[in-house]
């Protein structure tokens, strides 16, 4: 018997990677998709990420693999190095699993996936801004403009949803973490990960096409002052709170003429993603610190779920319980990792020692083993276990 949900009007708010990756995979199962955007034009004028491996197999279903693969660089390791002596701790290799490991830039994934959505079928609107919702009756609400009703409304809008209230009222708490992030031009780097680890402190490098390598470096803070959660901010005072880091990383940081400093932020993956006709996606389901390299992935992720449950269930409210059974456990766990990173990469004296050896330790004697325990994050595979249910339902477009 055919689902009931095979074919819906559905808005999604929100044209970042997660909204946009979700109205492809919505589109190309047929379902009637626009996504809504407050910005004038997608740009991005973020820095770099990372696909992991179990991004990248929603990608390959896709057909999408030889266009990452244009925009991106294939990651061969992860270097984690004391960011003090510059002495390299170890160096786990991240080229052999079933899909590449990738590096690229936001605004390169951002037009790749519009592309893509918009062939698939969905229309983007941009500078149309979300005000609120009626989850009753799928009414989309804009700053200007009239309502829209559609069958389904997706949050895709961030950290700081305007609809995630409308299901859950917790609002975001500060982690006590804050981050800048910096493209540097001119670079040659090997396609690797370096994670500098410093006391309270740990910086992030890697490359991107062009020849350019993106920096990312964060540090534990008590209190965060300024009014919003994203400001410019003078390198200089980069540059201080690293004063004691390796002469290697401190000639990078030397190279940064703009930076942008932000507060890091999150609130708890509540237990219910939905009411009525609007559910939760990305970050405004459940944002994640950027230790892991998880925050596009698991929206990646959120997208093919969300479009496969549309296709197993008899009716919405089933196929969104059914979504949110199927992403909470795994992004609950996936937030905890990153929490553990952030101290991992923090340790400091005796501890921080300890945490060096035990590194240096398994690249020695079992290099397999880092892999071996990350297969739980990058060797998952959602598009793994919903072909038999699409061919029950009668419907296989997404592929």
């Amino acid at each position: 018997m055919a689902s009931t949900t095979s074919r819906l009007a559905i808005a999604i708010a929100g044209a970042g990677i997660g909204g946009l990756s979700a109205g492809l995979c919505l589109a190309r199962a047929g379902h009637r998709v626009e996504i809504f955007e407050r910005a004038p034009a997608l740009r991005e004028i973020g820095a770099g990420l990372q696909i992991t491996p179990n991004g990248a197999a929603v990608f390959e279903r896709l057909g999408l693999g030889p266009a990452l693969d244009k925009v991106a660089i294939r990651a061969r390791a992860v270097r984690p190095t004391d960011g003090r002596s510059g002495r390299g701790i170890a160096r786990f290799a991240l080229d052999g699993g079933p899909y590449p490991y990738r590096f690229l830039h936001r605004a390169a994934l951002i037009d790749l996936l519009a592309d893509a959505a918009r062939d698939a079928g969905a229309r983007i609107v941009t500078g149309q801004a979300v005000r609120a919702a009626r989850p009753e009756t799928g009414d989309l609400i804009f700053e200007t403009g009239e309502p829209t009703r559609h069958e389904l409304i997706l949050a895709a809008d961030g950290l700081r949803s305007v609809l995630r209230p409308l299901i859950t009222d917790e609002a975001a708490r500060f982690t006590g973490q804050v981050a800048w992030r910096a493209v540097l031009n001119g670079v040659e780097a090997a396609p690797e990960a370096r994670i500098w680890m410093l006391p309270g402190r740990h910086v992030v490098t890697y490359p991107l096409p062009g020849g350019r390598l993106n920096l990312v470096a964060v540090r534990e803070q008590s209190g965060w002052a300024p009014e919003g959660w994203d400001h410019a901010e003078d390198p200089a005072r980069l540059r201080a709170v690293f004063a004691d880091a390796a002469p290697e990383l401190r000639a990078l940081l030397d190279r940064i003429e703009a930076t942008r400093l932000w507060g890091l932020f999150r609130h708890e993956v509540p237990e219910r993603w939905h009411v009525g006709r609007l559910a939760l996606l990305g970050d405004a389901a459940h944002p994640t610190l950027p230790f892991l390299a998880q925050g596009a992935n698991l929206a990646i992720e959120d997208g093919w779920v969300l479009a496969r449950a549309l296709e197993a269930a008899p009716d919405l409210d089933a196929a969104l319980g059914l979504y949110a059974q199927r992403r909470g456990p795994r992004v609950r766990r996936a937030i905890a990792a990153a929490q553990a990173n952030a101290r991992n990469y923090h340790f400091s004296g005796v501890s921080r020692r300890i945490a060096h050896l035990a590194l240096g330790a398994i690249d020695r004697v079992a290099p397999g083993r880092f892999t071996a325990r990350m297969d739980w994050l990058h060797g998952h595979d959602v598009t793994r276990n919903w072909p038999a249910i699409a061919r029950m339902t009668g419907h296989s477009s997404l592929e």
